[in-house]
């Protein structure tokens, strides 16, 4: 796979040993020919975003509410934004809902969230700090090259809107702010308008948190003079109300906001949220296995669209990389490279060989790779697999493995099962139920096996001396 990389991309090392990306350009709006944004607003304002990037640096920022105890990947695209105006020379800022997360954004959603506790919502809050740092430092450590480009990546600034929300008065916030927004504006964006056409409405809650989301860009303007509000697409309702708070409040200042794309999969679904189940940033709730298999299976459709936005590979060589795809699309070179540079910038150059090592044992029948795990990564990569203790004892057969690891319900389906080669140990089928499991063979050097029946179903054994 480094090889392919040389050819490729020409790479630079840094300290993990993976290729380096080239810098973003200072004018932001050049990642439209990524495909990064889908709208600015104001619609008019390029030319003066443009010269604002150009003459000097910028704060940007955008927001995360903390719905979950973990980041997804369709919130990777915003943190991508993030790190392309770290690469271009301007100051990231990510503001984190501590406030907000209390209420519930309505965009984008047909029924109102559930209203999560203060424990939890700060619970959400550490692994969200934590995630977000981890990504950067990531990205600085093994996709940014020092060495080329000698200025220093401007550190993430991360803020909590809890801060100035927790001792501000409920009549002195309605009576200073509130006058500055107007209900026909409000009622008309498009997440406000769908949810009170919907059968349950909207509530006087979700209808305020455009206000609190304007009052976080005008707080972040002031102390950050952030003139700059990036978000998906479903977020351009509060971020036109933002805009027009600031122009009534700071009448001298003007704002920007940007808005990327909300990627969708071939049928229509929410990028990574495919039948409700999320794939996620947090390695204990998706595994960099998992992650990087997720990229992997990227239909050849899609490959070229996500090497844009979820890679910092330059444009040209992105062309170069489809143009040998196109080639030799059954050996997946596109997605491979996807894969590897999504899971070296969430989970870095240990997620990224655990996932090659797994892959390699899964895919590629080398069981060194499972051995080389530790039960942590293997639990890790194989979510849901039974785990079981069992006394290594000499003379052990397969059969007796199979059912002292419960993995079928009688003698019998095991004898059917395993002579009809649906029995794995080691990702090896075994179909002889007399073998005798052997150290070295079927025990591995972790002291684990790992036991598959059928294509899905995994118990991890534990081996006990």
């Amino acid at each position: 796979m480094f090889a392919l990389r040389a050819r490729l991309l020409r790479p630079l090392q840094g300290s993990c040993g993976y290729s380096m990306r080239s810098f973003t350009h200072k004018n932001l709006l050049e990642l439209s020919d990524r495909g990064f944004f889908q709208s600015i607003f104001p619609d008019t304002a390029a030319p003066k975003m443009k010269s604002l990037f150009k003459s000097s640096q910028q704060s940007i920022y955008a927001g995360f509410d903390p719905t979950a105890d973990s980041l997804h990947v369709g919130n990777l695209l915003v943190i991508m934004g993030l790190l392309h105006c770290q690469r271009a020379g301007h100051k990231p800022i990510a503001l984190l809902g501590g406030a907000t997360g209390l209420i519930g954004d309505p965009s984008g959603r047909k029924t109102e969230r559930n209203q999560l506790g203060e424990s939890v919502i700060e619970k959400n809050l550490r692994a969200i700090e934590r995630q977000l740092l981890k990504v950067f430092k990531n990205h600085e450590d093994c996709l940014w090259d020092t060495k080329k480009i000698s200025s220093k990546l401007e550190p993430l600034t991360i803020v909590n809107n809890a801060d100035w929300y927790a001792n501000l008065s409920l009549i002195d916030f309605v009576a200073n702010m509130g006058r500055h927004f107007r209900m026909g504006s409000m009622l008309s964006r498009s997440s406000v308008q769908s949810r009170l056409e919907s059968e349950d409405g909207m509530s006087f809650t979700e209808f305020t948190y455009q206000i609190f989301q304007a009052n976080d860009w005008l707080h972040l303007l002031r102390k950050h003079n952030c003139c700059f509000q990036m978000g998906g697409s479903d977020q351009m309702g509060n971020l036109m109300t933002g805009h027009e708070l600031i122009s009534r409040v700071e009448r001298h200042r003007e704002v920007f906001g940007m808005t990327l794309p909300i990627v969708t999969n071939e049928e229509g679904d929410k990028f990574g949220k495919s039948a409700g189940n999320a794939v996620w940033l947090d390695e204990n709730k998706t595994s960099p296995f998992a992650l990087y298999q997720f990229f992997m299976r990227m239909p050849d459709s899609e490959v070229e669209k996500l090497l844009k936005l979820f890679t910092f590979i330059p444009l040209p060589e992105v062309e170069q990389l489809m143009q040998e795809h196109a080639r030799e699309p059954e050996k997946r070179k596109a997605q491979t490279l996807l894969a590897e540079d999504v899971t070296l910038l969430v989970h870095g150059e240990r997620g990224l060989k655990q996932a090659e090592r797994v892959t390699n044992a899964l895919y590629k029948g080398n069981v060194e790779g499972l051995a080389e795990l530790s039960l942590a990564e293997i639990k890790q990569t194989f979510q849901g697999a039974t785990i079981i203790d069992i006394l290594n004892e000499p003379g052990m057969s397969t059969l007796q493995l199979a059912m002292k690891a419960r993995c079928f319900p009688t003698e019998t389906d095991a004898v059917r099962i395993i002579n009809a080669g649906g029995f794995y140990v080691n990702q090896k089928r075994v179909q002889n139920i007399a073998e005798v499991i052997t150290t070295g063979i079927h025990i591995l050097r972790n002291g684990v096996s790992l036991l598959r029946v059928g294509k899905r179903n995994f118990y991890i054994v534990r081996w006990q001396q």
